[in-house]
């Protein structure tokens, strides 16, 4: 889900602080624009990819938010290949930053605030497919007369029930090369990040083998981190497809559906207990359907279950959720 987290202030150019009409989805100025743009895009191409791959067509549902802006939330459930998935894209706006987002910078708590990003969470039906979670997003918190405090986060993480060595290097490959251009320390930074971020504390386990996450990203400037956003978005399509082309018709049975259940409860209390851009969305007041649109439809819970020593199940523990380097 979109999240946001305060820190940084820079300035951007001659943009001052009324950068954003807060009552509308539209910007008043170029630079917001191009991002609004560049995320409807983005928005569009995964969407007609994904349903290029399952054959069946994404519902769309736009939807307003009282207190300013509004989203096109993107979603498939039951199709062929794709048990439940959302690409969501809001861009919504209020006069109070909600707690979760002033709690680190409590100087910025009650500035005027916009957030626009897109979102996805894909849960295919077949248990060898992973789980996939994408998250681009633009925040800026403004005052009348202060500097425009902003940033850009985001990020990809990929969460498998079965685990292959060849998809795990192959996605973490994609996430270096999408931050490459923009410098050779983003990587192993962003990836320790989400290795840190995507962690279920009270399990004392990863919740799956990571990829990459930032926010807060200003310090290279607007257009460097814009662009980099952007190299983000661009290359999630090219580190998802090629996994889940090679996995969605593995034969599978009973088994391999109940351990998929019992994991993808670790997804839900992950998003529900942990996860930043939930408690954002709902302390902003956001439409409940499209911030929960991420959690699976079929989901189980068992007491204190642990997997047979030697098995599939038991290796996705002791081979995959780990925290290590991919790249070697």
């Amino acid at each position: 889900m979109m999240m946001v987290r305060a820190v940084g202030q820079c300035r951007w150019g001659t943009i001052q602080s009324s950068l954003f009409a807060l009552s509308s989805v539209t910007s008043s100025t170029t630079a917001a624009t191009g991002v609004k743009t560049y995320l409807l895009d983005l928005q569009a191409r995964i969407v007609a990819a994904l349903e290029n791959i399952d054959g069946t067509r994404f519902i769309t549902d736009t939807w307003q938010r009282p207190e300013g802006g509004g989203g096109i939330s993107r979603l498939i459930e039951e199709g062929n290949v794709f048990e439940r998935g959302g690409v969501g894209f809001s861009h919504v706006a209020g006069k109070n930053l909600p707690p979760s987002a002033a709690a680190n910078r409590p100087e910025i708590a009650g500035r005027g605030w916009e957030a626009m990003g897109v979102s996805l969470v894909l849960h295919p039906r077949n248990p060898y497919a992973p789980t996939v979670h994408m998250n681009v997003r633009f925040f800026n918190a403004v005052a009348e007369g202060q500097e425009p405090v902003w940033w850009f986060g985001g990020g990809m993480d990929l969460t498998p029930y079965y685990g292959f060595e060849e998809d795990a290097r192959h996605f973490h490959r994609t996430c270096r090369d999408a931050l490459a251009p923009y410098g050779s320390d983003l990587h192993p930074r962003f990836k320790q990040w989400c290795d840190d971020y995507f962690y279920l504390k009270h399990r004392k386990e990863p919740r799956g083998i990571g990829g990459i996450f930032f926010d807060d990203h200003n310090e290279a400037g607007f257009d460097s981190s814009f662009a980099m956003m952007k190299s983000v978005g661009d290359h999630f399509l090219d580190a998802y497809l090629p996994i889940l082309e090679q996995r969605k018709d593995a034969a599978y049975g009973e088994r391999e559906r109940d351990f998929q259940a019992y994991r993808r409860g670790r997804y839900v209390e992950f998003n529900l207990v942990l996860d930043r851009g939930t408690l954002f969305g709902l302390q902003s007041g956001g439409r409940t359907e499209s911030i929960l649109m991420s959690l699976p439809p079929v989901v189980k819970w068992r007491y204190n279950w642990q997997p047979e020593t030697g098995t599939p199940e038991a290796a996705l523990y002791s081979d995959f959720l780990v925290h290590r380097d991919w790249l070697v």
